[in-house]
C-alpha cells in the first residue's frame, strides 16, 4: 500500500504581505500615515513601517500609535505621548493620551497625507480598544478626504462564534463605541466595512484581505507568528479567554495581571480557592475546567499579596464560551463573600459615574442580575436574542468562508 500523501498546511497570508505582493499599487504616489503597533509584521517579522518606508512609490510620513503605543511597551489605560519612532525616525502621533480628544487623529496631524493605513492585530472582542481606534481613524479620514486602507489579519479566536450582549445607548466608552457583540467573530477588515455602512461614512475604503484564512481556524492553524498585541495578551490562548475574563477588570478581584497567566487567573486575598473551583465546576460550563490556584501579582490589584482563586483550563476551545464563563466567575466569586467583593467605580476609559462592569457588558442589566443572585444561564437567556440579532447584522459584511 502506498503511503498517504501528507496534507500541506494552508498558508495564511496577512494583508500586509498581500499588499506587498501587489507591489503597493493602491498606495503608489501617496503620502501615507500608518496606524500600527508591534503586531504589524509579516511572517518574517518585518514591520510594516520598515516595509512601507522602502516601498517603491510610497512615502511613509508618520506613524499613529493606539493604546499601548507603536512599540507596545505601555501598560493598559496608561497615557502615551507623541514623539519620534526609534526605528524609523518618523514622527509618532499618539491615539491614546490623557483625554478623550486624544483618541482620534487631529486634523493638523492628517494635513499633507493622502491615505491612512491600518495594520493592527485585533483579538476579536468589543472592549479591546484597537477596533475603536480604527473606527475613529476612519471617521477622521472621511472628514479629511483621505483614503483608508485596512491590512486585514485573522480573528485569532475564530470567526464563527458570536457571544455576549448588545451595547445599549448611554453605555458607550472607548471599550465599546459601536454596538457589537462582545465576541464579534469578525476581522478588522470586516468590521471596517460594517462601520462604514452603519455609521454612514463617506469614505474611500479599501480592505486588503488575508489569503487562505477560514473562519473555523485557530490562530495556531494559520502558521503566522504571534506578536503580543498588548502587554497582557501573551498568547492566543489568553485572547480566547479574554472576552469573558476581562469582566474581572470591572471588579476588585485580580484578573491575573502581574502574573505569567493574565486572564487565566482569578482571585483575591479573601477568597477560598478550593471552594471557588468546586462551585464553578458545579456550574457545568462548557469546554473549561477550574483548579484552585494561589498567586501573588507583581503589580496592579493586590500587588504583593497572596491571592486565592482559580486557574482556567480550556480543554475544548470549540465548546468553550468565554463570556458566559466570565459572568459565572464573577457571580460565584461575589456570592462567596459579597461584603468584600466590590464593583470598580473609578473613572474607566475616560467615563465617570458608570461602573466599569456596566461599560464592559454594555448596560447595567448583567450587574443588577448578579446582585439579585441570578446564575449564568439566567443571564445568558437575557442576551441570547441580542446575539442572534448581531449575527444577522454582521452576515453581509463577512468576506471569508467557513
Amino acid at each position: 500500500m502506498a503511503p498517504m500523501a501528507r496534507r500541506r498546511p494552508v498558508e495564511v497570508v496577512p494583508g500586509l504581505e498581500v499588499l506587498a505582493r501587489r507591489r503597493f499599487a493602491s498606495l503608489r504616489g501617496m503620502r501615507v500615515g500608518l496606524v500600527c503597533n508591534p503586531t504589524a509584521v509579516d511572517r518574517r517579522l518585518r514591520h510594516a513601517a520598515d516595509i512601507l518606508a522602502s516601498a517603491p512609490g510610497v512615502r511613509l510620513a508618520a506613524l499613529f500609535g493606539p493604546e499601548h503605543g507603536v512599540r507596545g511597551d505601555v501598560q493598559y489605560m496608561a497615557a502615551v505621548g507623541d514623539g519620534l519612532d526609534r526605528g524609523t525616525g518618523l514622527p509618532v502621533h499618539s491615539l491614546y493620551g490623557s483625554a478623550p480628544e486624544s483618541l482620534r487623529p487631529r486634523r493638523s496631524q492628517l494635513e499633507g497625507l493622502d491615505a491612512l493605513v491600518f495594520d493592527v492585530q485585533d483579538v476579536g472582542t468589543r472592549y479591546y480598544t484597537y477596533q475603536a481606534t480604527m473606527m475613529l481613524c476612519m471617521e477622521a479620514a472621511a472628514g479629511a478626504g483621505l483614503r483608508f486602507v485596512v491590512l486585514d489579519r485573522p480573528d485569532p479566536i475564530g470567526g464563527r462564534e458570536v457571544e455576549g450582549p448588545a451595547l445599549r445607548p448611554g453605555f458607550e466608552s472607548f471599550c465599546g463605541m459601536h454596538d457589537l457583540a462582545v465576541r464579534h467573530g469578525m476581522t478588522v477588515g470586516e468590521l471596517a466595512t460594517l462601520f462604514r455602512d452603519e455609521r454612514a461614512l463617506d469614505l474611500d475604503l479599501e480592505v486588503v484581505p488575508c489569503q487562505g484564512w477560514r473562519r473555523r481556524m485557530s490562530f495556531s492553524g494559520t502558521g503566522l507568528p504571534w506578536v503580543l498585541p498588548s502587554p497582557n495578551m501573551p498568547t492566543p490562548e489568553a485572547a480566547l479567554v479574554y472576552p469573558g475574563m476581562c469582566l474581572i477588570e470591572g471588579t476588585n478581584l485580580s484578573e491575573g495581571r502581574g502574573t505569567a497567566r493574565p486572564f487565566h487567573l482569578l482571585g483575591a486575598p479573601w477568597l477560598d480557592g478550593a471552594q471557588l473551583a468546586a462551585d464553578l465546576a458545579a456550574e457545568r460550563l462548557p469546554g473549561v475546567r477550574f483548579r484552585p490556584a494561589g498567586f501573588t501579582p507583581t503589580w496592579d490589584k493586590h500587588m504583593g499579596k497572596l491571592c486565592h482563586g482559580v486557574e482556567l483550563h480550556v480543554h475544548d476551545p470549540e465548546a468553550f464560551r468565554p463570556f458566559r464563563t466570565g459572568l459565572a466567575c464573577v457571580a460565584v466569586a461575589r456570592a462567596q463573600d459579597p461584603d468584600r467583593f466590590a464593583w470598580r467605580t473609578e473613572t474607566y476609559e475616560f467615563v465617570e459615574g458608570i461602573p466599569a462592569f456596566d461599560l464592559l457588558c454594555g448596560s447595567s442589566r448583567e450587574r443588577l442580575a448578579i446582585e439579585a443572585g441570578d446564575r449564568w444561564r439566567d443571564l445568558a437567556r437575557g442576551f441570547a436574542a441580542e446575539e442572534r440579532a448581531f449575527a444577522r447584522r454582521r452576515a453581509r459584511f463577512l468576506r471569508y468562508a467557513d
